[in-house]
């Protein structure tokens, strides 16, 4: 009796390992570049269930007016950029890439299709987000997304809805993955730092930690937070058309039949050929709408949640710490 091979194992990443000049790059990009969001290609190695980033380069901004020309335009600049890094032996193996987000939102159907693409020639890819301005408040605001296997597949027959979504199982929070990130620096790097080292004082960002006012960052997330609002219940909205539209269809065809099984019996009575019952032309069904959207907007509803959760933790903590200097009299 033949034994019977195992079934290949697909390694999924895990982990992004980010060297420390490519996290300074993307940082001065997306800084530089406020309001604007911009984004940038992520090279580097895929080792196991690691991805390796050890360089990066910026997109640069769209001044095109036709988006045809606009996207030849950028393709034609990131295959010169790679060329000119294979030329320098510098790694040019495409990871990913990288983007700004204002204020947490990055949850947009243009960053899903962004993944399907990237997906059908990179199957390891992941997603670098950077907000500049929750970073000012003097912690860095980075994280490394991708998305769900059973997303993808869902996406790629097209059951982006609900009926596909709980046949697959999955929910809104099972569209993105997020990775935990490890910065990673070079012996020299690391010595040149320790030598360029001054005596330990207080930086920009100890003072921006200990800033007291919220009161603007909570008004913008809790401003977003009531956009979305409205747009589920706009997305809730499609929903509840679409059911009404089938009651009604259903209605309709219910009354057809019911008069067409009359004639019918009327066709008996006259020694004729009854009339087909099945349905017909004018009553197909009527097409589910995606839960894409909806899903989106809830993942993003949740982002702004969790940010005003952590800005008031952290504000509380700095009260209490503030009446403690002012008790102790320092």
């Amino acid at each position: 009796m033949e034994a019977i091979a195992p079934k290949p194992h697909k390694e999924l990443v895990k982990t992004v390992q980010l060297e420390g000049q490519v996290l300074l790059k993307i940082i001065q990009h997306c800084t530089e570049a406020l309001p604007q969001n911009v984004t940038g290609q992520l090279l580097g190695l895929d080792v196991g269930q690691q991805l390796e980033v050890t360089d990066c380069f910026a997109f640069p901004a769209t001044v095109a007016d036709d988006d045809a020309e606009a996207e030849s335009a950028g393709a034609n600049y990131q295959l010169e950029m790679m060329r000119c890094l294979r030329e320098v032996n510098v790694d040019n193996n495409t990871v990913g890439w990288y983007q700004s987000a204002n204020m947490g939102t990055f949850q947009t159907v243009e960053l899903i299709e962004t993944f399907i693409n990237y997906h059908e020639n990179i199957k390891k890819c992941v997603c670098i987000i950077y907000d500049p301005q929750r970073s000012s408040r003097g912690s860095i605001a980075l994280k490394a997304i991708r998305l769900k296997e059973s997303f993808i597949e869902l996406s790629k027959e097209q059951k982006l809805t609900l009926k596909g979504f709980r046949e697959a199982n999955l929910s809104w929070r099972d569209i993105f993955v997020e990775l935990p990130i490890r910065i990673r620096n070079s012996n020299l790097v690391q010595a040149l730092v320790a030598d360029l080292m001054p005596a330990p004082t207080a930086t920009q960002a100890d003072v921006e930690r200990l800033n007291l006012s919220s009161a603007p960052f909570l008004e913008r997330n809790i401003q977003s937070l009531l956009e979305c609002v409205d747009d589920i219940v706009a997305e809730q909205q499609k929903v509840t058309m679409y059911h009404k539209n089938v009651a009604r269809q259903q209605q309709m065809f219910a009354a057809w039949l019911a008069k067409r099984r009359q004639e019918n019996q009327q066709r008996q009575a006259d020694n004729l050929e009854p009339l087909p019952e099945e349905d017909p032309s004018q009553f197909k069904p009527i097409p589910e709408p995606s839960m894409l959207d909806n899903y989106l907007v809830t993942n993003q509803i949740a982002t702004y949640c969790d940010q005003i959760n952590v800005a008031a933790g952290e504000t509380i903590q700095k009260l209490f710490l503030m009446e403690g200097l002012q008790k102790a009299g320092l």
